[in-house]
């Protein structure tokens, strides 16, 4: 059964109660998705990687990468663990005129048009079409949703443009699948404190559907439409720099409740990172059975790093090594170009400080490539590549990896206490959507 079969079963099962869900991993970083593969093929799972419109487009995104280029991106990963690129379901996420919304509906809508264009040929399959933005000619109320009418009409135009390029480059392969629906958190979560998140009205999210439907049909989608299997809701999760808005399933109870009424349907929750275990499986249940997870995963990569930095310095700086520091080059590069966390991240010098090193939002990830800090990971990488780890300090810093050693489950080798670190938040998501072995 191919990818896009095996997505549409989990979905179908998830409403008849079995519990099933799927993660998905929205991240671009090496060794989050090296991690997920590796997850994934312990699990003999598909898995879901997605790409955010602001990440990968025509133009190349924030990461250079054109769509073509992430597929590829992504299966060399998968070359390297030995995962199956079959089994891997890519995603285009909030797919639509958001990089362009300072232009007037028809140049931004043309690119839009053109980035979905770009991601279907590449092979992407399961596409959230999101036209919720409003462009800079658009009539209304900036302080209101943009109306139901105009983000439905626009999303049925680049259906429209997704099947046809399906069918010009892509007819051997599976037709895409897609998610509607727009009612999510700022992306990378909350920038001031809260008191509660309100998850989304039942009957906004019927009248999503109801309207989107109406748009596809009346530019003859009808075949498309049966292939629209999840709508984006808010189920009242979200995270800010240093605070978490758990999964209360008796707030959502209507939601839940109410997407059983609808066809086929079931619910994708975004901004789903830093839940408890016990929050993510009862998100599953509930029916919002595709939980993505970003920010989170690579928090995971940067704690793993920082804790091996600390250990260096512990090992190392006595002996009159020099160390990496790692901690240090990715606080001075930030503070050089701040453009990555500076609008995200308000308070005063200290507070900003703070949210720099530990905020779940986690903007530090942007900075990964650099030079500097990439220079000071290898550094470090090959200090402890060199000098074995101390097993009390790996007790003392990551004691989840320190069992996993004293078990055998991996060597103590540094990149394989990164991977395993980093796999300890996607084996929550795997172990929530009933995918672990």
């Amino acid at each position: 059964m191919n990818a896009v079969d095996q997505y549409v079963q989990i979905l179908a099962d998830n409403r008849a109660g079995k519990g099933t869900g799927i993660y998905s991993i929205c991240s671009a970083q090496s060794t989050v998705l090296e991690a997920a593969m590796l997850q994934a093929k312990k699990d003999e799972s598909i898995l879901l990687i997605e790409s955010t419109s602001n990440q990968v487009d025509q133009f190349g995104g924030y990461t250079g990468m054109k769509p073509a280029d992430f597929v590829a991106y992504v299966n060399g990963i998968a070359d390297k663990v030995g995962y199956s690129k079959e089994n891997i379901l890519l995603g285009g996420d909030h797919l639509g005129p958001n990089a362009w919304q300072n232009e007037k509906a028809e140049p931004a809508m043309t690119k839009a048009l053109e980035l979905i264009r770009e991601y279907v040929k590449a092979g992407y399959q399961k596409i959230h079409l999101d036209a919720s933005m409003f462009c800079a000619d658009d009539p209304g109320d900036r302080h209101q949703p943009l109306a139901d009418e105009i983000v439905a009409s626009r999303a049925a135009a680049m259906a429209k443009m997704a099947e046809e390029t399906h069918s010009e480059f892509c007819a051997g392969q599976p037709k895409p699948v897609y998610v509607i629906g727009t009612e999510v958190p700022i992306p990378g979560g909350a920038q001031e404190e809260e008191d509660t998140v309100v998850p989304t009205t039942p009957a906004d999210a019927v009248k999503t559907i109801e309207v989107t439907k109406t748009a596809f049909e009346a530019v003859g989608l009808s075949d498309a439409w049966n292939r629209v299997y999840g709508v984006v809701v808010q189920p009242g999760v979200e995270f800010g720099d240093d605070q978490v808005f758990h999964y209360n399933r008796e707030a959502a109870k209507g939601l839940s409740e109410g997407i059983m009424k609808e066809d086929r349907f079931i619910y994708e929750a975004h901004s789903t990172d830093y839940q408890s275990e016990t929050g993510l499986t009862q998100l599953v249940e509930d029916h919002f059975c595709i939980l993505k997870v970003g920010p989170w995963v690579t928090f995971a990569y940067r704690e793993a790093l920082f804790a091996l930095a600390m250990i260096e310095e512990e090992m190392l700086a006595p002996q009159g090594i020099e160390t990496s520091k790692l901690r240090e080059t990715i606080e001075a590069v930030m503070l050089e170009e701040p453009k990555y966390w500076q609008k995200y991240y308000p308070g005063d010098d200290i507070e900003q400080a703070y949210k720099r090193k530990y905020s779940f939002s986690d903007r530090s990830r942007y900075y990964w490539p650099n030079p500097k800090i990439s220079a000071a990971k290898d550094k470090l990488v090959a200090h402890l590549k060199a000098n074995p780890i101390s097993l009390a300090l790996l007790s003392q810093y990551m004691p989840n990896q320190y069992n996993a050693v004293s078990e055998g489950s991996i060597n103590n080798d540094v990149e394989e206490i990164i991977i395993n670190r980093t796999q300890d938040v996607i084996g929550i998501y795997a172990r929530a959507c009933g995918m672990s072995k």
